[in-house]
């Protein structure tokens, strides 16, 4: 039996309106915009609380999200980070494309890539919390109500990823 080949993907200017549909609707039912991090956020909080109610209690940050014994998994942004992962599976699933697998360069090992991937999320974590909302959550939401801060850390991220992208692109290249 042959294996069936991927579906090709949705006209970029079609799945374009539709994420300006998807972000108008998030903004007038929720209230916020896309991002993940807030969600993430979240989370952490909701894992922290079962450690330490007291401590969560304690911090102004971590109170305001799930103080007082409030459950902050109920907060839109989880479901909506939920909604994104289950979304995306099913979509993959549903369009041949969904496959475990680690994309690589020629040049660099499987267990590297993965200590670079999560090195680069610890940063993009850190970068997020700092600049108030992930690349997504910046890109997409900020840049819909037209935020100043969102423009200018979207063209940090652009400027660090191309001066970065002299370094790291050995590890892509095939090797000759």
């Amino acid at each position: 039996m042959a294996e069936k080949k991927p579906r090709p993907y949705i006209n970029p200017y079609l799945g374009g309106a539709i994420l300006g549909i998807v972000l108008f609707l998030s903004f007038y039912i929720t209230g916020n915009g896309l991002g993940a991090s807030g969600a993430i956020n979240h989370v952490q909080v909701a894992l922290l609380s079962l450690i330490s109610q007291e401590h969560v209690d304690s911090v102004a940050y971590f109170a305001e999200i799930g103080g007082g014994g409030h459950n902050p998994l109920q907060h839109p942004s989880v479901f909506m980070l939920l909604g994104t992962f289950a979304g995306g599976m099913i979509s993959g699933l549903i369009n041949r494309r969904f496959k475990p697998e680690t994309r690589k360069g020629a040049n660099i090992s499987v267990r590297s890539r993965w200590m670079y991937a999560l090195i680069g999320g610890i940063i993009m974590g850190y970068g997020a919390r700092l600049a108030r909302g992930c690349t997504s959550g910046q890109a997409l939401s900020g840049g819909a109500v037209l935020s100043v801060g969102s423009f200018a850390f979207m063209f940090a991220v652009f400027g660090g990823g191309y001066a970065l992208a002299y370094f790291v692109r050995r590890l892509w290249q095939q090797e000759v």
